[in-house]
């Protein structure tokens, strides 16, 4: 199978040695995205809600980018330097993903690139 990187200037571009994802057949590998605002590349400030929000904002216009939608996601995996804010990543998530749910793992992590308090990264699976 032939590897297609997907990129767009709807979500932060890559930071590091990485694309923003990767599509082999019908599956799409996002990167792990951080509350970055794809203007200006800079981290944005507010409550988590905004951080969260702003990540599955990025997720989505990846998703977007590669033929889908999150509602292809079947794999999501949430890091956050605060497993306190688990419940608000659940709640923000209900408003991303329609049901049935992807598998989701989440961890808690010391530190994130940047500074960023969420990162969170997706498998999709295009029909």
């Amino acid at each position: 199978m032939t590897r297609q990187i997907i990129s767009t200037a709807d979500a932060p571009q890559a930071i590091g040695t990485y694309s923003q994802a990767v599509r082999i057949g019908p599956t799409v590998y996002i990167s792990g995205q951080i509350p970055l605002d794809p203007a200006t590349g800079q981290l944005v400030s507010g409550d988590i809600e905004v951080e969260i929000r702003r990540v599955f904002d990025n997720l989505s216009a990846i998703a977007k980018a590669a033929g889908g939608s999150l509602k292809h996601a079947v794999r999501v995996t949430v890091f956050l330097t605060d497993l306190t804010h688990f419940s608000k990543v659940n709640e923000v998530m209900a408003q991303y993903f329609p049901q049935p749910w992807p598998a989701r793992a989440a961890l808690g992590v010391s530190q994130l690139p940047r500074g960023a308090r969420v990162e969170i990264d997706c498998i999709l699976h295009l029909d």
